[in-house]
């Protein structure tokens, strides 16, 4: 069963719920040992390995890495069925789920509870798919190197963190590619 992704209870532990809506978003409820919850708000992103026998793969990338070129890891994670906590602009450095890549727009989900919609109205509000994003945000917007919201800013500064579930990522083996 899987559950709604989640929202964060302070101004300040955007890190860890991204993290923890990455493992809601990509298992079942049934299959998350409670070892992981405790683990990620303990040890949020400072590399502490233990995630006890979730199947779950993990892999930071920094700098000019973090980009959603055709070619990029960030991408590549989301067309393979992964997720990505992902450092952006949001009045502050602010942590964000991405879940999906289609086209030219990105879906996330933004752990900060917003019921107002965007002046610009180039970002998407959705209330509708509570267990996979809550907005929808251009790959421009995200690529952008200045201060705006959901920027990854100046490619120097910026980070993610690609998150698979080892049995349902699409791998080489798993696809099948036709040759004519």
């Amino acid at each position: 069963m899987k559950n709604p992704l989640h929202y964060q209870l302070t101004e300040y532990d955007c890190g860890p719920t991204s993290l923890l809506n990455a493992v809601n978003y990509l298992f079942e409820r049934e299959e998350i040992p409670p070892e992981i919850v405790r683990n990620i708000m303990l040890y949020c992103l400072d590399c502490y390995g233990h995630a006890g026998h979730l199947p779950i793969r993990c892999r930071y990338i920094t700098g000019e890495a973090v980009h959603l070129g055709q070619n990029g890891a960030l991408r590549d994670a989301l067309q393979r069925g992964g997720a990505a906590v992902v450092l952006v602009d949001f009045e502050g450095w602010h942590y964000v789920l991405l879940t999906q890549i289609q086209g030219d727009s990105v879906y996330l989900f933004d752990p900060y509870y917003r019921e107002q919609p965007f002046e610009d109205g180039q970002i998407g509000m959705d209330a509708e798919h509570p267990k996979q994003y809550n907005r929808i945000v251009p790959v421009s917007a995200l690529e952008k190197e200045c201060w705006e919201p959901y920027a990854m800013g100046p490619a120097a500064a910026r980070e993610a963190v690609l998150v698979f579930n080892e049995r349902t990522m699409l791998t080489a083996e798993r696809t099948v590619e036709y040759v004519i």
